[in-house]
């Protein structure tokens, strides 16, 4: 029976959605963050339960032909990129073979599986990060909380964020030297900077930096804005936003300009997308337009069918598929999303695209009396998934086709599940990896009444 500090030599069989590699010791699953399958290890067990352990490597016996030499300084602090340390080909295959095995042990359901649509980039691809600070013994940390924790680990230049952003992060490290600007403690709620956030256009090279502040205004801003725009040519928007509220949640709802526009754009299937701090957007531009390519694929439009768009946020996706619809009605609850859906549709001059805001079922009873009812349904929910209310509201409204886009197939194994039971087969999904080095993949299903 294994227990805490054993050592243990160990082979390793297979890799969770999370990096840890698992391996077998007397019949006890021992999982084993930062292995590879095939690698042979000295395992150290930090924790033992009655079925299972969960250790850490000591030392690497003898390496996986997967295994690659982490870049990254500080990986394993972090924990965000849970693969740095074995080649792309094996992360992609991994994350294609957890989508299915979901889809069979959740869901109950086998569709046809897609080879997985893998990056190009496995790096540099991020257009958006979040910057909380910290000070420790007199030195500026930015970069990002450690796994579980609020501890933030000292990352400026991270390699799945543009190189660009270093710069602008060494900055506000000096601004905020010269210029006495205290940095917020969450436990006492107090100090001035809470976190430093960048965007950037993928396609169009626009930057954006927004300093969020638990105050008004800060210390000497035009000394800020005179530094940054000398850094850094392609900042087209300086702002800082307000957030005095004791929460985790890092932006707040009010935004000031202090220089350039309200708004960067961005290049996304050919049509331009304005993003302020509040925008939704996808982080990974170049894979979110093959998963949305991948997704018109699906929904298979040929000019008479009616879209509806249940969660369209900023109508990216419906959007995106307007040319080949007869109309699309994109539904969202945020208030702020469905102005920039309707702002996003006339830049672009898309006259056949309307929006609602409200939840699903009042959608379906507004489209009921206007005796309209969807050819296509596109779902693109939260993490969480959809609720049954809504997946029984987009079953009545009898679609011939749902395209489902999900971020989790755990829960969109599962509402599959459920569409089962309610008259829609799920017949194709094809993974999309939106977000290489980390545990998260993306998921595009079809399915038919």
């Amino acid at each position: 029976m294994l227990k805490k500090n054993d050592r243990i030599n160990l082979n390793i069989e297979s890799c969770s959605s999370n990096g840890s590699g698992v391996g077998h010791y007397e019949g006890m699953a021992v999982f084993v963050p930062a292995t590879a399958v095939g690698d042979e290890i000295t395992a150290h067990i930090l924790k033992a339960k009655k079925t299972y352990a969960y250790a850490k490597v000591e030392s690497v016996l003898t390496p996986s032909p997967d295994r690659i030499e982490a870049e990254c300084p500080v990986y394993l602090k972090c924990g965000g990129c849970v693969f740095s340390h074995m080649n792309y080909a094996a992360e992609a295959k991994i994350k294609a073979a957890h989508v299915a095995e979901c889809f069979k042990r959740i869901g109950g359901v086998e569709p046809e599986f897609e080879p997985i649509i893998s990056a190009e980039n496995d790096k540099r691809y991020r257009n958006k990060a979040q910057f909380p600070v910290a000070v420790d013994n007199g030195e500026i940390k930015t970069g990002f909380y450690s796994s579980h924790s609020h501890r933030v680990i000292h990352c400026p230049d991270c390699l799945l964020q543009p190189k660009e952003f270093e710069k602008i992060l060494g900055v506000f490290a000096s601004y905020i030297k010269e210029n006495g600007v205290t940095v917020y403690d969450e436990t006492a709620h107090k100090g001035l900077l809470r976190h430093i956030y960048l965007r950037k256009g993928t396609k169009s090279g626009e930057t954006m930096v927004c300093a969020v502040i638990n105050g008004k205004k800060l210390p000497n801003e035009d000394k800020l804005v005179s530094a940054l725009t000398e850094c850094d040519g392609s900042i087209r928007s300086i702002i800082v936003n307000v957030n005095k509220e004791k929460t985790n949640v890092i932006l707040g709802k009010q935004c000031r300009t202090l220089w350039g526009k309200d708004y960067i754009t961005d290049i996304l299937c050919g049509l331009t997308f304005r993003i302020s701090p509040l925008s939704f957007y996808q982080v990974n531009r170049n894979q979110a337009e093959r998963l949305y390519n991948k997704a018109a694929e699906y929904a298979a439009l040929s000019g008479n069918e009616t879209v509806l768009d249940l969660y369209c946020g900023a109508g990216t996706i419906g959007l995106s598929m307007a040319k080949n619809a007869k109309e699309i009605i994109g539904v969202e609850i945020v208030p702020e999303a469905i102005e920039d859906a309707k702002l996003n549709a006339e830049i672009n001059g898309i006259k056949n695209a309307r929006f609602l805001c409200g939840d699903a079922p009042k959608a379906a009873e507004i489209l009921k009396n206007e005796g309209i009812r969807p050819d296509v349904i596109i779902l693109d929910p939260p993490r969480k998934g959809c609720s049954p209310e809504m997946l029984e509201t987009a079953a009545q409204m009898a679609p011939e086709r749902i395209v489902y886009v999900s971020c989790d197939p755990a829960t969109l194994a599962r509402d599959c599940g459920i569409f089962a039971t309610l008259g829609y087969t799920a017949v194709k999904a094809t993974p999309v990896d939106m977000f290489p080095r980390t545990g998260h993949v993306e998921t595009v299903c079809l399915l038919f009444r």
